[in-house]
């Protein structure tokens, strides 16, 4: 059993079915935790669930100034941060002949941009405390692209990319920067398919069936763990086997 007692974990995204379960996994390993969205109802019931050691920040991370802002509140209330999980993200999907500027800069803002400044806002005390663990929530698109969503898998290639190079920085202090890649994750969205369509998507997957939040939030558990003390600028794929690396 994985034990983060003392620990205290930002997670963005958190009302997501991927950020719930990152939450209730850190949470149930005894981190305290910080849950950041843009909306304060989902973000309330989850804090309700988990009981005492869970804090709640509402804010756009699409906003100038929102991502260093969130990390120096989440900072005052939880009394610091050991533990940031870049999680949040949205699609503005389409034809790249048809993608207007503004939906590629949301979502380079939110999915990457965001994700950068939030490390750079905790990495000077994770360093100085020698320990840290930082994660971004990458995709599987992010490596092998997908028609129509050229912002959003620039996005996620990009948190790779730039996770590589913040590990290289800061390794030597014992933070950890790492990202895990889901493949086809069932959420709403895919629970609102067809039976023929999701049969379609599950056919391309070797395991047979469609990735769950958990198994998301279990490699995510690791990454964050002392037992993952020697992992460092890796991506960790959660897909099935639907594309091997």
């Amino acid at each position: 059993m994985l034990n983060l007692e003392g620990k205290r974990a930002l997670v963005t995204g958190a009302a997501g079915g991927i950020g719930r379960a990152i939450v209730k996994t850190l949470h149930g390993q005894g981190a305290t935790v910080g849950l950041a969205d843009v909306a304060a109802e989902p973000l309330q019931a989850l804090a309700g669930e988990l009981g005492d050691r869970a804090h709640i920040f509402v804010g756009n991370l699409a906003d100038a100034g929102a991502a260093d802002s969130l990390a120096k509140d989440a900072a005052a209330a939880m009394g610091g941060i050991e533990i940031l999980v870049n999680n949040a993200g949205i699609t503005r999907d389409n034809l790249a002949l048809r993608l207007k500027d503004e939906d590629w800069d949301l979502v380079l803002n939110v999915n990457l941009s965001a994700g950068f400044r939030l490390a750079r806002a905790v990495l000077r005390t994770m360093m100085k405390a020698r320990w840290g663990r930082i994660v971004g929530i990458a995709s599987i698109v992010g490596a092998t692209g997908n028609a129509g969503q050229a912002n959003y898998a620039a996005s996620k290639g990009g948190m790779v990319a730039m996770s590589k190079c913040l590990a290289q920085e800061v390794a030597s202090r014992n933070v950890t920067v790492n990202c895990v890649a889901p493949g086809f994750i069932a959420t709403p969205m895919t629970d609102a398919l067809s039976d023929e369509q999701r049969a379609k998507l599950v056919s391309g997957v070797p395991s047979g069936r469609l990735g769950l939040p958990q198994d998301v939030a279990n490699c995510v558990a690791f990454l964050v763990s002392e037992e993952a003390a020697y992992v460092t600028g890796q991506t960790l794929h959660v897909n099935g086997g639907m594309a091997m690396f």
